[in-house]
C-alpha cells in the first residue's frame, strides 16, 4: 500500500541506517517500518505537521525533537487519502525551511591522565588533536569512566595504537 502511495508522490526513494527513506531536496521526509505489534510511518519533520487528528506521536519522549510516527495495528486503519495528506504536508515543511538543528554538545577536555600523556607525547597527541571532536569524546569519555587508576593505564594503553591509527574508540561497530 505504501509504495502505490508513494508513487503519487515526487519524493525519491534513498537507503539510509539499512532500510529506505524518502525524501524531498536531500531532506528525508518518510520512512517506515514493522514493528511486532505495530506498523509504523515515521516523519522527519513531524513536529511541523498540523496533525488535525492527533495520529503523530513522539516515540522517544525527550529525545527526538522533530521525528513523529503514526502507528497502526492493522492495515484496514491506514487511509491512503489522510497519508497522503500529511505527506504533502510533510513535503511543504521542507520547501518552507522548517527544520530542527541539533544543538550543540558541550566540548569536554582532556582532563587527568589522559591530558598527562598528551602533554608527555608529542606523537600522541599529534594523533589525537587530528582526530575528529566526535572520536576524541569517545575517548576522553572511555577513560574518565574508568575509576581506578589501573584501569585508566590499561585502557590508555589499548587506546594508543587505536589513536595513532586514526581510528574511533566505536569503529568497529559502525
Amino acid at each position: 500500500m505504501m509504495q502505490q502511495i508513494m508513487l503519487k508522490t515526487t519524493l525519491k526513494k534513498e537507503f539510509k541506517w539499512g532500510t529506505y527513506v524518502y525524501t524531498h531536496k536531500g531532506k528525508n521526509v518518510i520512512g517506515w517500518g514493522g514493528f511486532k505489534n505495530f506498523f509504523s510511518l515515521w516523519f522527519y519533520n513531524g513536529v511541523f505537521l498540523e496533525d488535525k487528528e492527533n495520529f503523530l506521536i513522539n516515540a522517544s519522549e525527550g529525545k527526538t525533537k522533530a521525528l513523529r510516527q503514526w502507528r497502526f495495528k492493522d492495515v484496514n486503519e491506514m487511509d491512503s487519502a489522510k497519508i497522503e495528506a500529511y505527506i504533502q504536508e510533510s513535503i511543504q515543511t521542507v520547501d518552507e525551511g522548517k527544520e530542527i538543528k541539533p544543538a550543540k554538545k558541550e566540548v569536554i577536555p582532556p582532563s587527568g591522565l589522559l591530558l598527562e600523556v598528551l602533554r608527555s607525547d608529542e606523537v600522541f597527541h599529534d594523533h589525537f588533536n587530528a582526530l575528529t571532536p566526535g572520536k576524541q569524546k569517545e575517548y576522553i569519555q572511555y577513560i574518565d569512566e574508568a575509576k581506578q587508576e589501573k584501569t585508566k593505564l590499561s585502557r590508555l594503553e589499548k587506546i594508543r595504537p587505536m589513536i595513532i591509527a586514526n581510528k574511533g574508540l566505536n569503529d568497529k561497530y559502525k
